[in-house]
């Protein structure tokens, strides 16, 4: 089975100016994890869960959930984006897919096809073909 077969093709996505407050709201409200960062339509990055808790600061020293929005609001999605996008193509079988995922540590792949975003590919996506 190919990763085109399975991947997500409606993909949200972020620009890179975007603050952090507008992943935040993404991510708790339609229960994403990842969130592709894109800038003129290429993807240029990526946004996870963990980089967005580690991107707030004001969670971890304490401070309550408006003092938190304020300051997600102050930072830009670029500044916290991972820059190194691993990436796969819709082609490539969902064995590799998986195979990348557990050797980099990473619970999603975004697809690339001819020099652009088609779809991601999650580590769920993946174990649902193996219990479905």
């Amino acid at each position: 089975m190919k990763v085109k077969d399975i991947m997500a093709e409606d993909v949200v996505t972020l620009e890179i100016n975007e603050e952090l407050s507008l992943a935040d709201d993404i991510m708790h409200l339609g229960r994403i994890r990842h969130l592709p960062v894109v800038e003129k339509g290429k993807l240029v990055g990526i946004i996870s869960q963990r980089d967005l808790f580690k991107g707030s600061l004001a969670s971890v020293m304490g401070f309550g959930e408006k003092a938190k929005r304020d300051f997600l609001k102050t930072v830009a999605v670029k500044e916290i984006m991972i820059k190194k996008v691993i990436t796969i193509s819709p082609e490539a079988d969902i064995k590799e897919a998986g195979r990348i995922m557990l050797e980099k540590k990473i619970g999603c792949l975004p697809v690339v096809g001819k020099d652009e975003l088609v779809g991601l590919i999650t580590e769920t996506d993946i174990l649902k073909q193996f219990i479905m």
